[in-house]
């Protein structure tokens, strides 16, 4: 998500309020389309256009934590 979209207060420089949490990332697994899922229907759920919320899961590739 676009960080001047961020509902909370962020941590970290590179991440958002809702994937860097308490000093850390808060999906540990290693599944990129999984966490894209969970951030998709997390989107949905705070009202966002599907469509929108398609765009941003899509972007999560490029975000610092997926990049290898």
């Amino acid at each position: 998500m676009p960080f001047r979209e961020d509902p909370g207060q962020r941590e970290n420089d590179r991440y958002c309020s809702l994937c860097f949490r308490d000093g850390k990332l808060c999906y540990e697994g290693t599944d990129l389309r999984e966490f894209q899922n969970i951030a998709y229907e997390g989107m949905l759920a705070r009202g966002m256009n599907k469509y929108l919320a398609m765009f941003y899961a899509w972007l999560i590739r490029f975000a610092p934590r997926w990049k290898k």
